[in-house]
């Protein structure tokens, strides 16, 4: 699918032969961040291309189930956005971008009225408002739901609106660099690969939207989708951009525990948000010692912290969990409001939530860090990249909000459309150099050239597992400094790394990229998270256990220097008196 201003043409450099796609913007990634940026460049007279590492519809955004955190007040009408900015500010632990709050929480009203509009079919109330529910840390019930299937609605939505448009999108493709105009350092395009054919495609455009999402597969636990591998942090970084943040990883309370297969799961929150109670093995109510007045609606970095512990004090189940019950709802009620758990859990584990309880342990759900973005624009410091949804920081702060994703996606997901569309009626094309793409070209088919090297799916494992046994819930330097000196070990094997078999549908080849990618993202993790000597949201540190304002209200920004990645600390943009006012502790 391609429209008539873009022609699709051949080129050779270097004796390989290479499509060219010619658009204003290029969006990297379909899930609800990406299609709503598509909607809104196309809006606004971009010509957009949209291209994206799996199938349209069949991104991570279908994961995120339990509803859109927006304060419409259907259900409590003391709630407001000022309320929402508060909530917002206080469980990011002061980390967030305020301004970022202030717009989320003003401007995702208007998105789920918006999405209504699109057609998305929400619960509704008696009188036919949209149903809102609770979730944990919001002061009032807010979340715009569909059952537990709220990101899966969404995404069928925004999918309907770009085929509606005509919007042209390519499926299946790896994206694999942007390229920058060596002139005036604006993106000018970029290289990526058809997978089900294995040809390079050379895209020259004006602007690129980042909507890749995060990078939990670099963790053996995970509730992500197997295509989070976090190339668009790497994409970001390489470039030229700022990570911030890239510490701050949220792990869900509640992920499945077995069978194996599906081992980290999710179990939504919105289990906890219909009433459901977390139990210890010895039947304890074990949320009432942890936060007696919020108890399973507590902030999700409490929660996962308090089954952690009393997993590891010996009051876990003998497969490692907790027990999470929704018995006493009722099984009409359940699989009326929860169908998707309901069938996951009997599917899955042979378990029948409306008789049984779940078993449940933490699992890595989030990436609060990412690609530092202005708040109005999405915009990075590289001129024409933006970025747009998980792959993106500076809303959720320390610790995020459940619900808060959803909405982010397409608040700025909109926004990044809008900037960049009208940035590309400001600027002229840029040049792609001869020398770049053949220098990446030679950089991306080494796995080939390899012999007898390293396995890509052995080296993604080993990097999960590393993370998850270093890289935890709760850290400290020794086990952090073990787990960088590992994944830096990991990343002297990727060198070697190497692609078996034709080029087409070749998931060795893509591993190998991949794992590049990867070892890349953890060690800005690793240090970053050795640089902030503190407690703070979902980053625990049992040898600094107290969150320190004096010192630490800062954002840890990573960029380049010299060829490695380095930290610097940078305060925490503060409110206008106005908005200060509002933050209630």
């Amino acid at each position: 699918m391609w429209s008539k201003e873009s022609p699709v043409t051949d080129i050779a450099i270097d004796d390989a032969t290479y499509e060219t796609m010619v658009c204003d913007v290029l969006i990297v990634g379909a899930g609800g961040a990406g299609m709503r940026a598509a909607i809104e460049a196309h809006d606004s007279g971009a010509n957009t291309l949209v291209v994206c590492k799996t199938l349209l519809g069949k991104a991570h955004t279908v994961m995120a189930e339990g509803g859109i955190a927006a304060a419409l007040g259907n259900i409590d009408p003391k709630d407001s956005w000022e309320v929402h900015f508060s909530d917002t500010v206080v469980e990011g632990q002061d980390l967030s971008n305020w301004r970022m709050a202030e717009i989320y929480s003003k401007e995702v009203i208007d998105r789920v009225f918006e999405l209504e509009r699109y057609g998305a079919l929400f619960d509704r109330t008696t009188d036919g408002r949209i149903m809102q529910r609770p979730f944990g840390a919001h002061t009032y019930r807010r979340l715009c739901y569909i059952g537990d299937r709220t990101g899966l609605e969404l995404i069928r939505t925004v999918e309907d609106q770009v085929v509606k448009r005509n919007i042209p999108f390519i499926e299946e493709v790896e994206l694999t660099t942007v390229f920058k105009d060596r002139a005036t350092g604006r993106v000018s395009g970029a290289l990526g690969i058809r997978n089900k054919t294995g040809r390079l495609l050379l895209f020259r455009c004006k602007a690129i939207i980042l909507a890749t999402g995060g990078s939990g597969r670099v963790y053996e636990v995970t509730s992500n989708s197997y295509e989070c591998t976090g190339d668009g942090l790497a994409l970001a970084y390489r470039a030229g951009a700022e990570l911030m943040d890239m510490e701050m990883i949220q792990f869900h309370p509640t992920g499945m525990i077995y069978p194996a297969g599906v081992r980290g799961l999710l179990v939504t929150e919105a289990v906890r948000g219909e009433g459901g109670i977390l139990t210890n093995v010895k039947g304890e109510r074990f949320m009432e010692r942890y936060d007696p007045k919020r108890k399973e609606l507590s902030a999700r970095d409490v929660v996962a912290r308090s089954i952690y512990t009393e997993i590891v004090q010996g009051r876990g189940t003998e497969n490692g969990a907790v027990y999470l019950d929704i018995t006493h709802k009722g099984p009409d009620y359940i699989k009326k409001k929860l169908p998707s758990m309901y069938s996951q859990f009997l599917e899955f584990a042979g378990v029948d939530i409306t008789k049984q309880k779940m078993e449940v342990a933490p699992t890595v759900h989030y990436q609060m860090g990412g690609v530092r973005v202005e708040p109005e624009t999405a915009a990075t410091r590289v001129p024409g990249l933006y970025a747009a949804g998980e792959v993106a920081c500076g809303l959720h702060g320390a610790n995020r909000l459940g619900g808060n994703s959803l909405g982010d996606i397409l608040v700025f997901g909109r926004r990044a459309g809008m900037a960049a569309a009208e940035y590309c009626r400001s600027v002229e094309s840029g040049s792609v150099s001869d020398e770049d793409i053949s220098k990446e070209t030679t950089r991306i088919l080494a796995p080939f050239r390899n012999k007898d090297g390293a396995n890509p799916f052995a080296l993604k494992s080993k990097i999960a597992e590393a993370m998850w046994k270093y890289v935890g819930i709760v850290r400290n330097e020794s086990d952090l400094s073990k787990g960088l000196a590992e994944i830096l070990a990991i990343a002297e094997e990727a060198k070697r790394v190497e692609a078996k078999g034709p080029r087409p549908y070749n998931q060795s080849w893509f591993d190998s990229l991949q794992v590049w990618n990867m070892v890349l993202d953890c060690e800005i993790m690793i240090r970053s998270a050795m640089t902030r000597k503190e407690s703070r949201g979902a980053h625990t540190r049992s040898d600094y256990p107290k969150k320190d304002d004096e010192h630490w209200l800062v954002n840890v920004v990573t960029k380049e220097k010299d060829g490695r990645p380095v930290q610097e600390l940078v305060p925490v943009p503060r409110p206008p008196a106005e908005l200060a006012a509002l933050i209630k502790e």
